[in-house]
C-alpha cells in the first residue's frame, strides 16, 4: 500500500465528472487500499478517486471515529437515489486544507453502488455519514465545497488562496 498525493484546489481533475467504473480488478483494488491508507493518514473521514489524480467513480468513508456503529465503507459508482431534509453543519476538504465553511446538506440519503467486491450495497445513512457520502459524490461530480456557497464567500476564499500562493 501507498500514501497517495491528494490533490488540491484548483487541480483540473477536481472539476471534471469522474469515469464509471467498468472492470473491478487488481489495479482497482490497489487503488481501493491506497486511498483508504491515504484517508486514514491524512485524517480524513472520507476521499474520492479524483482527489487523489484519477478520474474514476470510487469512494471510500470512515465515520467511526465520530460515530458509533459506523465501519469502513467502499462505494464504486455511487448514485444518490433519494434524499430528505435539510441541515446546516461545518464541512471541510482535503483538497481545500484548512478551509471550513457551513454548508446545508440533505439530512438523510438514500445511496446504492457495487462494494470492492462487484456486489451491489445499498445505504441509508443520516448525521456525519450522510453529510461524507454526499460530500464524496459531490467530488465525482467535479463539485467542491467551495461551489456550494455564496459568490460572495467563494470570491473571498479565491482572494485568500491566491494571496497565500504569493
Amino acid at each position: 500500500m501507498a500514501i497517495l498525493e491528494i490533490k488540491k484546489y484548483p487541480d483540473e481533475v477536481l472539476k471534471g465528472k469522474a469515469e464509471s467504473v467498468t472492470e473491478i480488478n487488481g489495479d482497482l483494488q490497489k487503488l481501493i487500499d491506497d486511498m483508504i491508507e491515504t484517508m486514514y493518514k491524512s485524517n480524513g473521514i472520507g476521499l474520492a478517486a479524483p482527489q487523489v489524480g484519477v478520474s474514476k467513480r470510487l469512494i471510500v468513508v470512515d465515520t467511526s471515529i465520530r460515530e458509533e456503529n459506523q465501519s469502513l465503507i467502499v462505494l464504486i459508482n455511487p448514485e444518490i437515489k433519494l434524499s430528505e431534509g435539510d441541515i446546516l453543519s461545518e464541512e471541510g476538504c482535503l483538497s481545500l486544507p484548512g478551509f471550513i465553511t457551513r454548508l446545508k446538506r440533505k439530512e438523510k440519503v438514500y445511496v446504492t453502488g457495487l462494494d470492492r467486491k462487484g456486489n451491489p450495497i445499498e445505504i441509508e445513512a443520516t448525521g456525519l455519514l450522510s453529510r461524507a457520502l454526499q460530500h464524496e459524490i459531490d467530488h465525482l461530480d467535479g463539485i467542491l465545497i467551495i461551489d456550494r456557497i455564496s459568490p460572495l464567500k467563494r470570491e473571498l476564499f479565491r482572494r485568500k488562496y491566491s494571496k497565500s500562493k504569493k
